[in-house]
């Protein structure tokens, strides 16, 4: 079952790039209200142009912000006053991560990059007892749930980029710049292969074709 014909997808595609706006700093204020106000070290993996680790510097003593792209990551650094407690690494995030362990681990529109379930055995590893893991990442479509949940996004996709970029026509932000992948794993799988490795981790679904995950360490 696929409610967005071929057509569908190429305009929507053409219309996102007149009118661009970032689908994974939409939830990057869901994520703060997942967190505790104030905390010790946070880790960001594939931090990007760095938004959301500048976010948690407002909450954190220190931010570990790891991204394997250096152009990317510069940008990152121009772009963060040097009073932020941030510190970005260019870095694999399976091999190179920074020591932990930390108080909150967030990891947006990154995680498909990596392989998933080695990916969140390290994530575990570094998390502090009580510590907090917040995933948002991309899924493949499959089932009727996946594709009609896709079809709604549709004009609402539609509406935010009208709204944010007031009807005009935009350049992209520094932060839709980074290079990108489609994702390959379904849902299912995501979930079974998350449970498997975080017992109790909470998974869903979500609008502009993204899914959650939140998991504390016991």
């Amino acid at each position: 079952m696929k409610i967005l014909s071929p057509r569908v997808l190429r305009a929507l595609e053409r219309f996102n790039a007149a009118h661009p706006w970032d689908h994974n700093a939409h939830y990057h204020r869901w994520i703060l209200r997942r967190l505790p106000r104030r905390l010790d070290r946070a880790l960001d993996v594939g931090s990007g142009s760095g938004d959301l680790a500048r976010l948690l510097a407002g909450r954190a003593t220190t931010v570990q912000a790891v991204d394997s792209d250096p152009v990317i990551t510069g940008q990152a650094r121009k772009l963060t006053p040097s009073g932020l407690p941030v510190t970005y690494t260019v870095a694999d995030a399976m091999a190179e991560l920074p020591a932990g362990p930390y108080d909150v681990i967030t990891c947006v529109a990154a995680i498909h990059h990596l392989p998933f379930s080695r990916a969140l055995t390290r994530f575990r590893r570094d998390l502090a007892p009580g510590g907090t893991l917040v995933i948002v990442g991309l899924f493949r479509a499959r089932t009727p749930v996946d594709h009609l949940l896709g079809g709604v996004a549709v004009p609402a996709n539609i509406a935010v980029g009208r709204l944010k970029n007031r009807g005009r026509s935009s350049e992209r932000p520094v932060s839709m710049r980074a290079p990108t992948r489609s994702a390959e794993m379904t849902f299912g799988e995501i979930v079974r292969e998350a449970r498997a490795v975080l017992p109790g981790a909470r998974l869903r679904r979500r609008l502009f074709w993204r899914y959650t995950l939140v998991w504390k360490q016991p």
